[in-house]
């Protein structure tokens, strides 16, 4: 069994959290997730940009909202800029509007690392180590931990060096992706780095993430590299019930059962009622829901024009007589435990000029350099 982990004042027990991912972990999807696990664990806002939060952006106000039976309350921030992300960490410590804060370096997205943020950070080490300390003294009692990759490729590999910048500064605990910015979500993710890091950073929790598409790869992870927890990202898209599966786990029960087809269509229901309850609009919380129909069907036999008819959908009515047209009686299928989402790598990662030429000076980054709209 491994060690309870604490991400400053809170308990994370058993030691899994949810990883923030754009358009994805909403207000409802964190509630379906916190659900199935039965309140336990960690649950990160999507991606905040930190000029958005400043400006008091409608959308990213909204992100913001967190239900009432979430606790702790964990906001992801992106920033480029010292002062940018010092004056949001201030706002959300002054106002009380979370209780966590996870900074964002491992965003591999071209419109984010052009501006030199995400992922490509980390290579200006200087810039880095300015952000952090912004954020942890702004922070007061508030824990600050960070997301990051290995660097930006193969040949700028950056995760050690930020990892010791990150306990330097006063991070609680940091999060590890096992690739390069490069590499995207393709080829496998390498643990060995994981496992690394924890070696490099004793002082503080080292969490895994990368290709943990069950409760079996969470155990496993821990296991081969030492790390003190997993971050869980692509592996539960279409199935929030992952996260009652790796509480079972790590609690060392094996009672966890797969749905059959008529579980998941109500889980269906439900994420796409939470979503328009969300929005404060019906039709557009099934829209926005129709971008994870092929997640949750994955696997499943279902035809071809039904899966083009549910992602299609306008209405819970509509997606609700959908689902009950199927054969609901089916077995959870064999192989749909594994590999979902996006699957793209060896990509030429896009950043600012001159980006490479130095890894500690910052000249060039300024508040320009911050996005305008949250959600990634």
């Amino acid at each position: 069994m491994t060690q309870p982990l604490s991400i400053g004042p809170h308990a994370v027990v058993p030691p899994v959290v949810l990883a923030p991912m754009a358009g994805i972990t909403n207000a409802p999807f964190r509630t379906l997730c916190r659900e199935f696990s039965g309140g336990k664990g960690l649950f990160v806002s999507e991606m905040i940009t930190t000029r958005a939060l400043v400006e008091r952006n409608e959308k990213t106000m909204q992100l913001i909202r967190f239900d009432e039976t979430e606790k702790p309350r964990s906001i992801q921030l992106y920033g480029v800029d010292p002062a940018t992300v010092g004056k949001a960490v201030r706002m959300i410590a002054e106002e009380g509007l979370a209780d966590h804060i996870d900074l964002n370096f491992g965003c591999p997205v071209p419109k984010v690392t052009r501006k030199g943020g995400g992922s490509a950070l980390p290579y200006k080490r200087n810039l880095l180590r300015a952000i952090l300390r912004e954020a942890v003294s702004g922070a007061g009692d508030l824990p600050v931990t960070m997301k990051m990759r290995k660097g930006i490729d193969d040949d700028h590999i950056t995760y050690l060096d930020a990892g010791r910048i990150a306990v330097e500064e006063g991070v609680t605990a940091i999060a590890l992706h096992g690739r390069t910015a490069a590499q995207h979500y393709g080829g496998t993710a390498d643990w060995s780095a994981i496992a690394r890091l924890k070696e490099h950073v004793p002082e503080i929790p080292v969490l895994g993430n990368g290709d943990i598409w069950s409760a079996d790869d969470a155990l496993r992870m821990v296991r081969e590299t030492g790390c003190d927890g997993v971050v869980v990202g692509r592996g539960c898209l279409g199935r929030p019930w992952l996260f009652a599966d790796l509480v079972a786990a790590f609690e060392g029960r094996d009672d966890f059962q797969r749905p059959v087809l008529r579980q998941v269509a109500d889980v269906m229901v439900r994420h796409a009622t939470l979503l328009g309850e969300w929005l404060g609009d019906e039709a557009r919380g099934v829209i926005d829901f129709r971008k994870h129909v092929a997640w949750y069907l994955k696997g499943f036999a279902v035809g071809s024009e039904m899966r083009k008819r549910l992602a299609i959908t306008s209405s819970l009515e509509e997606l609700r007589a959908g689902l009950d047209e199927l054969d609901l009686d089916q077995a959870w299928p064999i192989g749909a435990d594994g590999p979902r989402g996006r699957t793209s790598g060896n990509n030429r990662v896009v950043l600012p000029d001159g980006w490479l030429k130095d890894p500690y000076d910052c000249a060039g980054v300024s508040e320009d350099a911050e996005l305008d709209t949250s959600g990634g």
